[in-house]
């Protein structure tokens, strides 16, 4: 069913970036109204309690027609205060949390963090935060046949480095397959049983990637080989050099195993 959502937070928080990239995310599914071209177009250029007011009454009703066209609409605006919020009235309300102050002054004063919301964003990461707005809005369905990144390891256990190559891999095609070699006893480097290494990466994906991966049990591959181009790459991903120096084995003594 078509949402009416509310992508809020101070100027200069990064709602028009996150919101762009959501967008084209969903594509034709969504209808996208930023503030300030909103403001533009009808020429109102009134931040006065009544100007919000109006702002936020004309927001609502470009969302209902978007709505009755079957999207979902996206709104990007302030939106500060909870009566506003009431007025616009969403059914998603996506609070993008990563500044303590904006550019203006009385807009900071105005400001009051809604006390419930659907999603909080907490960094300045379009890229990232766009499939968590997604799943909050249209969740994503796995798709066999669409084109996919695997990822094979031993994951002892999943760690930040990792996470970081999930987020290369990802970017690639928008679904990953994540590999999980049955290495668990066979020396001290792998303590861990696939249910183990399971949790901990859902734990990690789930809240921002729901859907977009899937996780699988495989056997003690060491070897990967093909002959003649079989229509996929076999690619080295070069992290930073502070994301390679992350070790799982330092990680394991931390924890005491």
């Amino acid at each position: 069913m078509p949402s009416r959502v509310l992508v809020m937070g101070l100027p200069g928080a990064g709602k028009t970036t996150l919101c762009e990239a959501v967008v084209k995310l969903l594509g034709d599914k969504v209808e996208y109204f930023n503030a300030d071209i909103v403001r533009e177009k009808y020429n109102d250029w009134d931040f006065t309690p009544e100007g919000r007011q109006r702002q936020a009454k004309r927001m609502k009703k470009l969302a209902d027609e978007a709505i009755s066209n079957g999207k979902h609409a996206i709104c990007d605006f302030v939106c500060p205060t909870p009566e506003y919020r009431r007025i616009f009235s969403p059914d998603v309300l996506v609070w993008v949390d990563t500044i303590n102050e904006g550019r203006f002054a009385d807009t900071n004063l105005l400001f009051t963090p809604p006390t419930g919301y659907t999603l909080r964003v907490t960094e300045q990461n379009a890229e990232v935060w766009k499939y968590a707005v997604e799943a909050v809005v249209e969740p994503y369905h796995w798709n066999n046949k669409a084109p996919t990144v695997q990822m094979l390891g031993r994951w002892q256990p999943w760690h930040d480095g990792h996470q970081a190559l999930f987020e290369e891999a990802i970017a690639k095609t928008g679904q990953v397959l994540i590999m999980v070699r049955d290495v668990q006893g066979t020396d001290e480097k792998n303590p861990f049983d696939f249910y183990d290494v399971e949790e901990r990466i859902v734990k990690k994906l789930r809240p921002v990637y729901n859907g977009r991966f899937r996780i699988l049990l495989m056997p003690n591959i060491t070897n990967i080989v093909y002959g003649r181009d079989v229509g996929y790459k076999i690619e080295e991903i070069d992290l930073p050099d502070h994301i390679k120096e992350i070790s799982a084995t330092k990680i394991r003594q931390q924890m005491g195993i």
